[in-house]
């Protein structure tokens, strides 16, 4: 299998401006290292570290905000045939951070391709989950759901996490806790999280690969802009008009 023409960014929803360690970031080095074998491209981006407004337009500078780093990141985001989410679990949720990032991809999802599709018709979407709480599945939910929502696809194990013990403890990557020492460090000899990582990482990366290869999804019946011009397909005439 050849990937290599494919670009992956990771967006860490961490609640940890850099260069402070975050756990998100230790698990999804570990599907990063699978890109690096495979000579795939991929960014980390950490939405904190960045001015990203709160809000629901393509560019809040035009509804208030003094900033807005959105503009900037988003092409990045569609540059990219794969994007992958990570959050911590706070309260048995994603991020705020996360949700802020699921806000400003919808805020984009009006826009068509040059299919006349939502702009994001052929891209690929994951998560990747960490904490100490249960909640792994639920944000995954939740996150996978918006992905598909707003036009991404999704192939079969697009997520993966890790998760400690109920309460206070040490969280994924942790060499130290308490005086104690970790070796390996905390989840590294996670058989189900390695497993579940690298089949997310290869199913986004087939999948990613085949709507390359065949340019996306025929816009046959799924055309925002033959929709809007009348053309589109109808039960009453099965054909365009």
């Amino acid at each position: 299998m050849d990937f290599s023409k494919l670009k992956v960014v990771y967006i860490n929803c961490t609640l940890k401006k850099s260069p402070a360690v975050s756990h998100t970031e230790t698990l999804m080095k570990l599907s990063q290292n699978i890109l690096e074998k495979e000579k795939v491209s991929f960014e980390s981006i950490r939405l904190i570290d960045l001015d990203v407004a709160s809000g629901v337009y393509p560019d809040m500078t035009e509804h208030g905000w003094d900033k807005d780093d959105w503009p900037e990141l988003y092409k990045k985001v569609i540059d990219a045939d794969i994007l992958i989410i990570g959050t911590p679990i706070w309260l048995g949720e994603k991020s705020s951070e996360a949700q802020k990032l699921i806000e400003r991809l919808y805020a984009m999802s009006g826009k068509t391709n040059d299919k006349g599709q939502y702009v994001y018709y052929g891209k690929v979407g994951g998560c990747m989950i960490t904490g100490n709480e249960d909640g792994v599945k639920h944000c995954a939910m939740g996150i996978l759901y918006s992905l598909q929502h707003i036009g991404y696809s999704v192939p079969p194990q697009a997520d993966s996490g890790w998760i400690g013990e109920v309460g206070p403890g040490p969280s994924y990557g942790d060499t130290e806790w308490k005086d104690k020492t970790m070796n390996p460090p905390v989840g590294f000899d996670s058989e189900f999280t390695n497993r579940n990582t690298t089949f997310m990482t290869y199913n986004l990366l087939h999948l990613a690969k085949l709507l390359k290869e065949n340019k996306g999804y025929s816009n046959y019946g799924n055309s925002r802009e033959a929709w809007d011009s009348g053309t589109h397909w109808s039960f009453e005439n099965p054909e365009y008009r």
